[in-house]
């Protein structure tokens, strides 16, 4: 293994990010933490460090357990990290939620055809 590892190519290698300069982007704008410490794009990764890692509307903690500086696949990905407990919680409860919120806002199952468009276009323009 690796001795000296840095967080944005771990990042990289543990498919969190899809680019090595996007990780370095995420880290260097705080979106990802160490302890909840701001930290550098350089800094190297340890083992047993816990990092949270903001993904969109998602905020993962995780605990190194391997280090890389090579991508692999995504099950060798996933062997990199171990995601807490408390984070994996918040992170179902939130999705969860995300799933009831839509099912408040149910959709049409089918799009609107010519003749409701031109309805639709008609309704809009008469109440502006």
């Amino acid at each position: 293994m690796d001795d000296r590892v840095r967080i944005d190519k771990w990042l990289w290698a543990a498919r969190f990010y899809k680019t090595r300069k996007l990780a370095s982007e995420y880290v260097n704008t705080g979106k990802v933490r160490l302890n909840g410490q701001r930290i550098k794009s350089s800094r190297a990764v340890k083992l047993d460090d816990c990092y949270q890692i903001r993904q969109g509307s998602e905020q993962l903690e995780v605990i190194v357990t391997r280090l890389s500086q090579r991508r692999g696949s995504a099950t060798e990905a996933g062997m990199l990290y171990n995601e807490t407990e408390s984070s994996r919680a918040r992170r179902e409860s939130e999705q969860e939620r995300r799933k009831l919120a839509a099912l408040q806002k149910p959709r049409p199952s089918t799009r609107p055809d010519k003749k409701q468009r031109r309805k639709i276009r008609q309704f809009r323009e008469s109440g502006q």
